[in-house]
């Protein structure tokens, strides 16, 4: 039976994007092909999986690594009866690495499938694309991963854009108008429809917010390109959840 090493499995409230404030159960996945400066997030393999053990409880029992399928249907399902979730966020880490396990849990889970991802494995993204609901999709600065992405990016959205999807960009005090023009304008190539939303950065490992004025700056950059552009930061981080 398909297993995976899981990081953890609770019920919280989604902190960022188009969804903010919504219900989820999330499922954190193991492993990422990025390397971001702002991450706080560990992702490693680990020899137990954290499940939470009652919905918004924020206490956790040890599950021995890896975890098979109907184990995860399980614990998912025990917390979505004690409180009714909008959907399961796969994140992680980068949920596209897991794709046959994330198939197969929602052909068992009558839950919405809303997927966390850095939209660069477009190969990947193509082989369950008609079991995902909604897409969470980052936009990876060069700044942030000493690398251009916007092409990945591009292609990961052609494929991404038949569903839910809304993209989102992290913005700190290094993201220069250079590469947050490109990233606007690789956005709208494929569609000007795309949710974008600007996060700033939430400070971590010595990585600094933009200012306000840089935030509207951008905002108002990326209007000229596209019809729905919003701020909105971490609120999960604002009231001290998960």
């Amino acid at each position: 039976m398909l297993e995976e090493n899981l990081i953890e499995i609770f019920s919280s409230v989604q902190g960022e994007g188009k969804y903010v404030g919504c219900r989820q159960i999330f499922v954190r996945l193991t492993g990422c092909n990025l390397r971001c400066s702002y991450c706080d997030t560990k992702f490693r393999r680990q020899e137990f999986c954290n499940f939470e053990t009652s919905a918004g409880s924020m206490k956790f029992q040890k599950i021995k690594n890896p975890v098979n399928i109907s184990k995860t249907v399980e614990m998912i399902q025990i917390l979505a009866d004690e409180v009714p979730a909008h959907s399961i966020s796969f994140t992680g880490g980068e949920p596209m690495l897991h794709g046959d396990f994330i198939r197969e849990i929602s052909k068992k889970v009558n839950l919405k499938i809303f997927v966390e991802t850095n939209g660069t494995l477009f190969d990947e993204i193509k082989k369950i694309i008609d079991c995902i609901d909604i897409i969470s999709m980052d936009i990876k600065l060069p700044s942030v991963v000493e690398t251009n992405l916007f092409e990945s990016h591009r292609r990961f959205m052609e494929i991404a854009k038949e569903k839910d999807l809304y993209t989102k960009i992290v913005i700190t005090n290094e993201t220069t108008d250079e590469e947050f023009l490109q990233a606007v304008e690789t956005i709208a190539s494929v569609s000007k429809n795309i949710l974008l939303i600007l996060q700033p950065v939430t400070p971590f490992n010595h990585v600094e917010p933009a200012s306000p004025d840089k935030l509207l700056s951008f905002q108002a950059t990326a209007l000229n390109f596209l019809d729905n552009v919003r701020i909105i930061p971490q609120t999960h981080k604002l009231i001290n959840v998960f």
